[in-house]
């Protein structure tokens, strides 16, 4: 069964896509056929104005998957705008498509709440579910991993095929299936969400020195005076990051030498961004030890294999419409 993701080329990857997006990757590639691409025309749906290097953050992203251990040997990596049946689609689904639809998207809704987009408010922005559509029925996806917050996408994609084979009278494309992935939330050392604009995140490239200046600075339970009160685990961001990087064991016994005033707060951090430097350093030293030579021979043999795929795929849509 094959499996189609994508992901946007903004920035460099931080702890929260490793756990949120890159684990459930490396285990879908050893039980699918994966196709995992580089989104870079939904990075301008929202960035059109931010002057990206698209070209370089595209090769800068497929390297970071790799040194996460991504294997394109088991997984198709590519482009998505080297692909361009993807826009070719986009733009037929977007001629059969309302826009009632798209206005009723929870993300876009929740947007045009907020002033940076509701200023932009471009047509990119309404549409790129179209194109979502497009990224992953073209390649005749049946599953789609996702949260389960991005189930509304995905039923919208369902949609535009159901309405497409209605209009055209002939069935052609995979309904997509959703694989639910509990998805873990990794706050930013802040509290907040995890972001490059809040300067809160530990990036996979860092150096042992760099996670701990960050570590050392991050929100604890603030009503934890002493090294001897006891603490509140549960409100304490360090302790979020102990039960995504540390062994159960670990966080079994901080846990309790926390509520038990047994362990300060410097102490726990320490032992923190020891675990988080033991993932990051085989990640960070595979990704110095990647060519950027190599990466151009991935990318060009994974936009082959994905050409072929798209090129089949839209002369059957062209077939049915024309």
């Amino acid at each position: 069964m094959r499996v189609v993701s994508g992901m946007r080329p903004t920035g460099k990857l931080h702890l929260g896509h490793y756990i949120g997006v890159i684990k459930n990757w490396k285990n879908l590639q050893d039980n699918y056929q994966c196709m995992f691409f580089v989104a870079d025309w939904h990075a301008l749906s929202t960035k059109y104005d931010e002057g990206l290097n698209l070209k370089e953050l595209s090769i800068e992203l497929i390297k970071e998957w790799i040194a996460c251990g991504i294997d394109p040997q088991k997984a198709t990596l590519f482009i998505q705008s080297a692909i361009k049946e993807h826009a070719e689609l986009y733009l037929i689904f977007n001629m059969i498509t309302p826009i009632s639809w798209l206005e009723r998207n929870p993300t876009y809704k929740d947007a045009m709440n907020q002033p940076e987009y509701k200023k932009k408010n471009n047509a990119g922005f309404l549409t790129y579910p179209v194109l979502q559509t497009a990224d992953i029925v073209i390649y005749d996806a049946d599953l789609v991993p996702i949260g389960e917050d991005q189930k509304p996408h995905l039923e919208l994609a369902r949609e535009i095929v159901r309405h497409f084979h209605y209009i055209y009278k002939m069935e052609i494309f995979k309904e997509p299936k959703e694989i639910l992935t509990e998805v873990a939330r990794l706050p930013g050392l802040d509290g907040r969400k995890m972001s490059k604009s809040y300067n809160n995140a530990i990036y996979l490239d860092e150096t042992s020195d760099e996670i701990w200046q960050k570590v050392r600075m991050a929100k604890t339970d603030p009503a934890r005076i002493k090294k001897t009160d006891p603490g509140h685990p549960e409100v304490c961001i360090v302790f979020d990051y102990h039960k995504a990087f540390s062994s159960e064991e670990e966080v079994k016994e901080i846990e309790e030498a926390c509520k038990n005033g047994t362990i300060g707060c410097v102490e726990c951090k320490k032992r923190c961004a020891k675990n988080i430097e033991k993932i990051i350093a085989p990640i960070r030293d595979k990704k110095a030890s990647l060519q950027n030579d190599e990466i151009l021979d991935i990318i060009k043999e994974g936009n082959k294999k994905a050409k072929s795929l798209a090129e089949k795929k839209m002369k059957e849509v062209n077939k049915v419409i024309f």
